[in-house]
């Protein structure tokens, strides 16, 4: 047999991939970048994210921003706007480390459901199966006639699909004041030595509500970090590293900052009456946390955090590494909220998300089912969430775009454009060829 030559079209195609990942490489981008054209953008009208970003910055109600654009695994646009830390004149860079907060809680998502695929548990478990110290949870069911809260047994044990959706019951304890938050408040479960700690403390505390009932933001994915751990039999970081980062390539992503990168920490910033104001890092940022948690304790970049979400909006692989099957993402973002619990008029939800008709929540990330049901310029089926300190990311699978937002601001300014949205609405209206 005659071994033909690769043609000169094939060693074009190889030499021009070769110059993309170069190219890419110099402008510090984590995945290949294409002219906004090429992919239905307007470069004309992306300039209005450009300028709607800069502008919050040069008010000064932030001190930093990097933003990401990109369809179809592309990187149409990426900008950064101020610092990271403005008293060292640091700006913001797509490397900065930023404390994600609750960005955690797709990841610790995502570990779940790897976990899933090797068969080692069902959305119709019930929870006891796989933390046997949950046999026996009670509900609070209000107050009695001497005032003091009683409690009974719930309709049914709440379920592995339940605590995914925060449906099952629990809450974090700060975001009300019934007689539960309280005694979350005395049990400061997150405060735990170790996650077998956590878990302890969890066991003696009551549910909120009962199984189904409604939808509270909660320590659920807390739990799902300690479950990961038993399931896999590998400390919960571990598996994290081993099984997400290292295959995606998010070598900066981790529960703590090792000192040689603290140079590139970036400053998290309290808004209050005198503008901002800069909060200490962690005092552990440095050292491996007593108890790592899979709702809120990670830090990453810009661009880790955009291969991650890379790979969801691929459908669970990237580069040629596959973490999950097509089938388990659909699974992953598709809504788990009842209906009964979406028709309550936005009675449950956190922050500017409200559970109602076309927005619902799937595991560990929320979705807008009908978007323009609610007035959101998304594409059906568009998933996303945030973190605390002001990240957050979104993927429209309709229209094949992924977008990245980073700042690090707790709190802000009564009456301005939540920045989320701000940056839906000029995301897609530079969007002039959408998926049909």
């Amino acid at each position: 047999m005659r071994i033909q030559p690769p043609s000169l079209r094939a060693w074009s195609l190889v030499a021009l991939a070769m110059l993309v990942t170069v190219a890419a490489e110099a402008r510090n981008l984590s995945l290949p970048e294409a002219k906004p054209e090429s992919v239905g953008f307007s470069s004309e009208r992306l300039k209005r994210l450009d300028a709607g970003m800069k502008a919050v910055v040069d008010s000064k109600q932030l001190a930093g921003i990097a933003t990401i654009v990109a369809r179809r695994g592309q990187v149409v646009q990426q900008m950064t706007y101020g610092h990271a830390d403005i008293a060292g004149a640091r700006p913001m860079q797509m490397d900065s480390i930023v404390r994600i907060y609750s960005m955690t809680k797709p990841i610790t998502g995502v570990a779940m459901m790897m976990l899933y695929e090797e068969g080692k548990w069902k959305p119709s478990d019930p929870i006891w199966r796989h933390i046997p110290e949950f046999k026996d949870l009670k509900v609070y069911a209000g107050n009695g006639p001497d005032g003091q809260p009683t409690f009974v047994a719930p309709s049914h044990p709440p379920t592995m699909g339940e605590l995914m959706s925060h449906t099952a019951g629990f809450t974090y304890g700060v975001f009300g004041a019934t007689p539960v938050d309280k005694l979350y408040q005395q049990s400061s479960p997150l405060a735990a030595t170790s996650l077998q700690d956590f878990i302890d403390r969890m066991a003696k505390l009551p549910l909120l509500y009962q199984p189904g009932e409604g939808w509270v933001y909660s320590v659920g994915v807390d739990i799902q970090g300690y479950l990961v751990e038993k399931l896999s039999g590998k400390p919960f970081p571990e598996f994290l590293r081993e099984r997400i980062f290292e295959p995606l390539g998010m070598k900066d992503t981790a529960f703590h900052v090792d000192k040689d990168k603290m140079s590139r920490l970036a400053t998290i910033y309290q808004w209050g009456g005198e503008g901002l104001s800069a909060m200490p890092h962690d005092k552990g940022v440095n050292q491996p946390p007593a108890l790592p948690s899979g709702g809120g304790g990670l830090y990453s970049t810009a661009n880790d955090y955009l291969r991650f979400a890379q790979m969801l909006a691929n459908e669970g692989q990237l580069d040629g590494k596959r973490l999950l099957a097509p089938s388990t993402v659909a699974l992953m973002t598709a809504n788990h909220v009842p209906d009964a619990v979406k028709n309550q008029s936005g009675k449950f939800g956190i922050g500017n998300y409200r559970m109602q008709p076309g927005f619902g929540f799937g595991f560990d990330v929320a979705i807008y089912e009908e978007p323009l049901e609610i007035g959101s310029p998304t594409g059906k089926g568009t998933y996303l969430w945030d973190g605390i300190a002001g990240t957050w990311f979104w993927i429209d699978p309709t229209n094949d775009v992924v977008f990245l937002g980073i700042i690090q601001r707790r709190g802000g300014p009564a009456g301005v454009p939540n920045i989320e949205d701000l940056s839906r609405q000029l995301t897609f209206q530079a969007l002039v060829e959408p998926s049909k």
